[in-house]
């Protein structure tokens, strides 16, 4: 078979850039080695900054987005007894962020591609990638027993973090950044109307929290946690107490407990592979890089990457100008290691770092808690610092091509 970009992975990525393409009249398939039910089963983010927003509405499939995502102007950051509001409309001339959950977008995009009738082969097993350095890339795979090869122009690695598509990249032309953070968000989801309309980032003597939605009547909220405790350590009531203690106390009255229809614990990491492209390969997403969840990086990084290389295919297809495929890494890459930093700022500054555990190992717990305790002081005390948060928050625009 053969089409002119193959998608390696059928998560909002890889559907949102296939989308695109078909709406550019570019051909292509998407494998994934997972059921279309274990996509949608993912619990994940759900802030979505504009430039995501407004890629999904250029696919042509935003009006359930539109109709039911909840506009975000702000958020909270409470320390210290005391909580600043970061006015993100305000502070950035009018950029908002959207509340709708990634399984949703997911959801959406299925739907659109499965009516397009555009082609996705899931449960694509032992997919392999081949000369993708060269003019005439391709993957095999197999399917019920078949196997299969699709030839390709292009090749977009949206696979995450445990794909094939990375390591398809020889060892010696990658190189790899990664921070493990000693601590895991145990997160839990319930249908319980949220304890706040928008989001708070909350740090404790007894460490971090956060108070999200999915809408209106289904709430999502995070308690940091040490990496050797277990989902199963954790009632449903030892959750909402510990939850409780750890937030500021208007948020702590308006919380409504109820049992969970979701929980799990993730390990917090940073990580960064460069380049983020191998002759016609493209890592998209987790395929490249993980951040943090503290900020909403992670799915809105991924965007930007599909954003850039949708950009390249069109112009490649479009106007018969390949010289631009070269751009695609170093523009990914000056957007990523932003969201990377902001991530790791964040999570720093919010998070609470035992003896053993502080950020820098030439720093002392105590001298590190300061600086963090410092840098909340100076950021959300003056309008600049404040602005400074809000920008990052909502996203740097995206960069066009080069000429």
């Amino acid at each position: 078979m053969k089409t002119q970009v193959a998608i390696i992975g059928g998560g909002p990525s890889g559907l949102l850039l296939g989308q695109l393409l078909s709406k550019q009249g570019i051909s292509n398939i998407i494998l994934e080695r997972m059921t279309g039910e274990y996509v949608l089963g993912r619990i994940r983010a759900g802030i979505l900054e504009q430039g995501f927003a407004d890629l999904v509405r250029e696919a042509g499939v935003s009006e359930r987005m539109d109709a039911e995502g909840i506009v975000h102007e702000g958020f909270e950051l409470a320390f210290n007894e005391q909580s600043t509001y970061i006015d993100v409309k305000n502070l950035t001339g009018g950029d908002t962020v959207l509340c709708y959950g990634q399984v949703e977008i997911t959801a959406d995009l299925m739907e659109a591609r499965d009516a397009a009738e555009l082609e996705t082969y899931y449960e694509a097993k032992d997919v392999e990638l081949h000369d993708v350095n060269t003019e005439s890339p391709s993957a095999t795979f197999t399917q019920n027993g078949e196997t299969y090869r699709l030839e390709c122009d292009y090749i977009a690695g949206c696979d995450g973090f445990h794909g094939v598509s990375r390591p398809t990249i020889p060892a010696e032309l990658r190189t790899e950044h990664e921070k493990v953070y000693p601590f895991g968000w145990l997160g839990v989801l319930s249908e319980t109307p949220p304890a706040s309309k928008e989001l708070i980032y909350s740090k404790s003597d007894r460490g971090f929290a956060l108070v999200s939605m999915r809408s209106e009547t289904r709430s999502r909220y995070y308690i940091q946690v040490p990496l050797t405790d277990n989902v199963e350590d954790w009632s449903d009531d030892a959750f909402w107490d510990e939850l409780r203690k750890r937030l500021p106390p208007k948020a702590a009255d308006n919380l409504v407990t109820g049992p969970s229809i979701e929980k799990s614990i993730a390990p917090l990491r940073s990580f960064v592979c460069e380049p983020m492209q191998y002759g016609r390969l493209f890592l998209v997403g987790d395929a490249a890089h993980i951040v943090p969840p503290t900020g909403a990086k992670g799915l809105n990084l991924a965007a930007s990457d599909v954003a850039t290389l949708y950009k390249i295919m069109t112009r490649v297809y479009k106007e018969g100008d390949a010289s631009c495929v070269s751009q695609y890494s170093d523009i990914a890459l000056r957007r990523v290691w932003n969201g990377e930093r902001f991530s790791w700022w964040m999570t720093n500054m919010m998070h609470k770092f035992d003896a053993s555990e502080t950020s820098d190992s030439e720093l002392g717990n105590v001298t590190f808690s300061r600086f963090m305790a410092s840098e909340l002081s100076y950021y959300t005390g003056s309008e600049s610092g404040k602005k400074v948060i809000a920008e990052q928050y909502v996203g740097l625009p995206y960069e066009d091509l080069k000429p």
